[in-house]
C-alpha cells in the first residue's frame, strides 16, 4: 500500500507542505482500516505521551496530519490515481491462486455490479452532484458509484474492483423545462465494463446485474468485450419476451424437493428475442420458483444470459444469478452498517474528497476480505473472538493502550493466553 501511495503524483509545492501526501493517504486509510474515524486523535495523544504510536509502526506514517489538512490534501488527489491499488491486489490474489475457487465457468470470474450512494446533502453540492427535486421543491444532492465485485455462490468473501463514479461530468443538460438528463447506472455500467476490460485484458468475466442492465445496448457492450452476462429479467420490463415464452406449449423444466418440503421449479428456454424490434438480440431465458408444501409460490426469480441453458447447468446458473445479492449484502450492507461508516459525512470538498474517502474505505474492506481468505492468524482470531465485530472492537481498544511493531505482532498478542499477555505487557 505504501509504495502505491508514494507513487501518487503530488501536485503541491513541496516547500509549503507540512505533511507528505503519502502520510495523508495512509492516515485516512488507517482510519478506515480500523473503522475508527477518531483513530488519528488517539494516536496523536499516544505520540505526545510515549513518543511513538501505532500509525507509525503499523502504517509507516511519519507525521499524523490534522483533520482539516487531511481533507484539504485528499480533495486535490485525482481519484483515478488510486486505481492501481485495486489492480495490484487482484494480481496478487491471482498469482497466489486464490481466485481459482472463484471461477464460475472455466477461467471465467463472475463480477456482480450494482449502484450505491455514498454522499447526500440538501445544501452542500457541486456541478458533478446528482440531484433529485422533491414535491416540496426541496433538492437532495448526492454522489454514487457503480460498484463491481468478484464473487462466487460458494464463497462468503467478495473481491471489490475499482468502481465507476455515477456523477454529472458537467452541469446536467435540460431535456425539458421539468427534466434534466443526468448520469445514471446504465451509463456508468458501460464505462465500468470498458475499464474492466482494459484493466484485465486477459481475464474473462461474467457480468451479473439487476433489471436495469437487461437491455440490448448494454448486452451488446458486454458481448463486444468478450464477456458473458446474467441479468435479471422481469415481466414488467420485458412484456414481449414473456408473451413469446407464454406461446410455448411448455418450457424445458426440472423440479427438486428440498429437505423442508419445498419444491424448486427450474424452467428455461434458449434463443428467445429480448424485444419486438427487427434487430432484437436472442437471449437465453431461465427462471427459478420456490413452492411451499401447501403449493403456494413464495418466490420467483428470472434472468437472461448468453450462456446456453440445459438440465446439467440450470441449477448452477440459478445459483450464479442469485449470488448477485452478495454485492448488496456482503459488500454494501457491510460497508454501511457493520463498522465502515460508508455514509458518514467526511465532507464534500471541492474536487475529489468525497469519492477518495469512499475509495479508501473500499480498500480497507478489500484488505479485510484478503485477510479472511489468506491470513491464518487473522482467521484464528476470528475463530477465537466469535464475530468480526467483536474482533475489531478488541483491536481498536488494544491499539489505544499498546504499541505494536507489526500487524502480525498485534494478532499474535490477541491469540495469547491471559498469562502470556501479562508477560508481554510487562516487557513493553
Amino acid at each position: 500500500m505504501t509504495s502505491h501511495f508514494d507513487a501518487v503524483t503530488d501536485r503541491r509545492q513541496s516547500k509549503k507542505c507540512t505533511y507528505s501526501q503519502s502520510d495523508v493517504l495512509m492516515s485516512a486509510f488507517a482510519c478506515m482500516y480500523f473503522q475508527q474515524p477518531s483513530l488519528l486523535h488517539f494516536q496523536r495523544k499516544m505520540q505526545e505521551g510515549r513518543h511513538k504510536n501505532n500509525c507509525r509502526t503499523l502504517f509507516g506514517i511519519e507525521k499524523i496530519p490534522q483533520d482539516s489538512q487531511l481533507r484539504e490534501v485528499l480533495d486535490n488527489i485525482p481519484s483515478d490515481l488510486l486505481a492501481p491499488v485495486f489492480k495490484d491486489f487482484f494480481g496478487r490474489l491471482r498469482r497466489h491462486k486464490h481466485l481459482e475457487d472463484y471461477a464460475i465457468l472455466p477461467n471465467v470470474l463472475m463480477c456482480s455490479i450494482d449502484g450505491t450512494q455514498y454522499y447526500s446533502s440538501k445544501k452542500i453540492h457541486c456541478e458533478h452532484c446528482l440531484h433529485k427535486e422533491h414535491k416540496t421543491g426541496e433538492k437532495t444532492y448526492s454522489h454514487a458509484v457503480l460498484q463491481g465485485a468478484i464473487m462466487h455462490p460458494d464463497k462468503k468473501q467478495v473481491i471489490p474492483v475499482m468502481p465507476e463514479p455515477i456523477q454529472n461530468s458537467e452541469p446536467a443538460v435540460k431535456v425539458s423545462p421539468l427534466k434534466e438528463k443526468q448520469d445514471c447506472e446504465t451509463k456508468a455500467a458501460k464505462r465500468f465494463i470498458e475499464r474492466l476490460k482494459s484493466t484485465y485484458p486477459r481475464q474473462r468475466f461474467l457480468i451479473c446485474g439487476d433489471g436495469l442492465m437487461s437491455h440490448q445496448p448494454l448486452i451488446n457492450e458486454v458481448l463486444a468485450k468478450d464477456m458473458h452476462y446474467i441479468f435479471v429479467c422481469k415481466p414488467g420490463d420485458h412484456k414481449y419476451l414473456f408473451e413469446w415464452l407464454n406461446d410455448y406449449p411448455e418450457l424445458p423444466s426440472l423440479e427438486i424437493t428440498d429437505k423442508k418440503g419445498r419444491t424448486h421449479q427450474y424452467r428455461w428456454q434458449n434463443k428467445v428475442p429480448l424485444h419486438g424490434q427487427a434487430d432484437a438480440i436472442l437471449v437465453n431465458y431461465f427462471e427459478h420458483k420456490i413452492i411451499n408444501s401447501q403449493g403456494k409460490v413464495t418466490s420467483t426469480y428470472s434472468w437472461v444470459t448468453d450462456i446456453e441453458i440445459n438440465e446439467k447447468n440450470i441449477i448452477k446458473m440459478v445459483k450464479a444469478g442469485r449470488c448477485r445479492w452478495k454485492i448488496e449484502n456482503e459488500c454494501f450492507n457491510t460497508l454501511k452498517n457493520q463498522g465502515y461508516h460508508l455514509e458518514h459525512n467526511y465532507g464534500h470538498g471541492k474536487e475529489y474528497l468525497s469519492y477518495n474517502m469512499y475509495l479508501l474505505t473500499l480498500l480497507a474492506f478489500y484488505c479485510h476480505q484478503i485477510f479472511e481468505l489468506t491470513d491464518k492468524a487473522y482467521q484464528a482470531c476470528r475463530k477465537r473472538y466469535g464475530s468480526k465485530q467483536s474482533l475489531w472492537e478488541t483491536l481498536r481498544v488494544t491499539i489505544q493502550f499498546f504499541i505494536f511493531n507489526s500487524w502480525e505482532a498485534m494478532l499474535s498478542f490477541l491469540l495469547m493466553t491471559n498469562d502470556e499477555q501479562d508477560e508481554f505487557i510487562k516487557k513493553m
